[in-house]
């Protein structure tokens, strides 16, 4: 069996269209996790597995400081490129599991779109050591629905033919067993609807985003690009076709 890809380096060839097409998160989120966490201007959070800077984008925005941790140096330079304008953001080539802070120096703990890919073991020890007495962990995925409408439910069964390896990195792997035995106690689950529109250039994009789409050369990629048109030509309203999520938050602390 081929050794699977390097989960640091999945998305290097994918930087630009993640910065175009991937959703970024509700603002209702920055409300929920202020008030379940008490955080003011001098709250220190980081952002593990920054990628390109979409979720320390909303912190940042709202006069947080945020040190953004990202292994894989074209997305990180991606998220340093969107975030220059903000002088409280700090961002750091380390891993979830090694994120070179100091212990006791951060108050939240953020993650988004990134946590399936951590050692989990490894990454709660570290967790333990940066974190600040009494702080918080705030796992976030952006869960995009399967089966609510046609549209979805085709593009699901498409991704499960095409897809490299979908089903074993999916993030829906990790589940509430999982998620109890890493904070060691059920953590406190908030969910927002979120959704993006796209045209099909849009729609494309978003699909080559994933690191398990095969890119262009790749077996199947042509095959898989015709069945996309298709899928949008028979669904589409007025040209366009609806991403619909649910923002899901598990916030606690560990135990």
């Amino acid at each position: 069996m081929a050794k699977p890809p390097d989960p640091t380096k999945r998305f290097s060839s994918r930087v630009e269209n993640y910065v175009r097409y991937r959703p970024g998160y509700p603002a209702a989120l920055l409300d929920f996790l202020r008030a379940g966490c008490g955080l003011n201007s001098d709250s220190v959070l980081a952002d593990i597995g920054s990628g390109t800077g979409k979720l320390s984008e909303l912190f940042l925005a709202a006069g947080h400081r945020v040190i953004g941790i990202e292994p894989n140096r074209e997305m990180r330079e991606a998220g340093e490129q969107l975030l220059r304008g903000f002088p409280r953001f700090t961002s750091n080539a380390a891993s979830a599991e090694t994120t070179s802070l100091p212990a006791a120096s951060v108050d939240l703990i953020v993650a988004g779109q990134a946590f399936h890919w951590f050692d989990r073991a490894r990454c709660r020890r570290e967790f333990t050591r940066i974190l600040k007495p009494g702080g918080s962990i705030a796992l976030i995925w952006n869960d995009r629905r399967i089966d609510s409408t046609p549209f979805l439910l085709r593009y699901e069964k498409l991704l499960q033919d095409f897809a490299t390896d979908y089903e074993q990195v999916n993030h829906r792997n990790i589940d509430s067993a999982a998620l109890n035995e890493f904070f060691g106690s059920p953590p406190e689950v908030k969910v927002f609807p979120y959704s993006q529109v796209f045209d099909f250039e849009g729609l494309e994009g978003r699909l080559l985003s994933s690191s398990y789409a095969p890119e262009f050369g790749q077996p199947q990629h042509e095959e898989m690009i015709a069945e996309l048109r298709r899928i949008f030509d028979v669904n589409n309203t007025a040209g366009r076709v609806a991403f619909e999520y649910d923002t899901r938050v598990y916030l606690g602390r560990l135990s």
